[in-house]
């Protein structure tokens, strides 16, 4: 049987385990060469086809590969490179034929983390992304870089790390998109000739003290109550600058301050049980004193006269 087993991670070191020694279709065809072999020599009575179907099975089990369709592999005769191979079957010489991993060309994704880092204004946050890339050029990436996959990973955090140095924390919280993208820009300059593209980063959380974070939490309450009495403020204001152009047109009409006072002790008797206190010089100016004592003979309908 075929078997591929991918790079894992340990420890932040990549372990490349060992790549596929027998394919299956070699397997089986290995196996139904020796098996013609035994049934021939059965009827000739000859060990001859036996002797033979032996080693062709051999050569079969070993040189005949699989890749799958979004795999590559590079074939080195005696060290030197001869080209990619796959998707699909590909033969090699046996011992003098090697190959390198196999690279899967498909999407890609690479968990950073960043931990204990200080932004510019000295906070420590620990940041946590994911990178998507994809190989492109499988040659580029199997000769020019070693291991591509750890390379990713020591890159990303790397560059997360720097990028957490230039900002703040503010921005940082506020403006992940953009620390995704730079963080993008950066590390596809420098994969870019590996055959690699980061397509995309995503930050997907930033952790912060707990300590900061209740005291993040009291500032941004007392900027709450701070912006509330600035529009109480602001409202107080208005109604001033209002009430002063009131007393304005009232200064020039008497008869409209008259007509004034009336609706508003017309509103306020409107409500049964309701007790209205109006200052003396109120009473004398306007002449409401009339008013008054109607309004309190008929409590429920007020009536007011001039």
């Amino acid at each position: 049987m075929s078997v591929v087993v991918p790079n894992v991670f340990k420890d932040g070191a990549s372990i490349q385990l060992p790549q596929q020694v027998v394919s299956g279709i070699g397997a089986l065809t290995a196996a139904a060469v020796f098996l013609a072999g035994v049934l021939a020599s059965g009827l000739t009575l000859s060990p001859v086809f036996v002797i033979l179907a032996l080693p062709i099975a051999l050569y079969l089990m070993f040189s005949l590969k699989v890749a799958d369709q979004w795999q590559k592999v590079a074939v080195l005769r005696l060290g030197k490179y001869q080209g990619l191979r796959g998707p699909g079957l590909f033969h090699i010489i046996p011992v003098i034929d090697t190959m390198s991993k196999f690279v899967d060309q498909r999407v890609r994704v690479t968990d950073v983390t960043a931990e204990s880092a200080l932004t510019r204004d000295t906070v420590p946050v620990n940041v946590d992304a994911i990178v998507f890339w994809v190989v492109w050029n499988a040659e580029k990436c199997i000769l020019e870089v070693e291991d591509f996959t750890l390379a990713i990973a020591l890159s990303a955090q790397t560059a997360l790390r720097e990028s957490i140095g230039r900002h703040e924390l503010a921005q940082m919280i506020t403006e992940r998109e953009s620390l995704g993208h730079e963080l993008q820009r950066i590390l596809d300059e420098k994969t870019n000739g590996w055959g690699i593209t980061v397509q995309s980063v995503e930050i997907r959380d930033v952790h912060i003290p707990a300590a900061l974070e209740d005291a993040m939490s009291r500032q941004a309450q007392a900027e709450r109550e701070r912006q509330a009495r600035i529009i109480l403020g602001t409202a107080e204001t208005e109604i001033a600058a209002k009430f002063s152009e009131a007393s304005e047109m009232y200064v020039n009409n008497p008869t409209a301050l008259h007509l004034r006072a009336m609706n508003m002790l017309y509103e306020a008797l409107k409500e049964k049980g309701s007790m209205v206190i109006v200052p003396s010089s109120a009473v004398e100016t306007m002449g409401l004193g009339g008013t008054l004592a109607t309004a309190s003979l008929h409590p429920q309908r007020p009536v007011v006269q001039g």
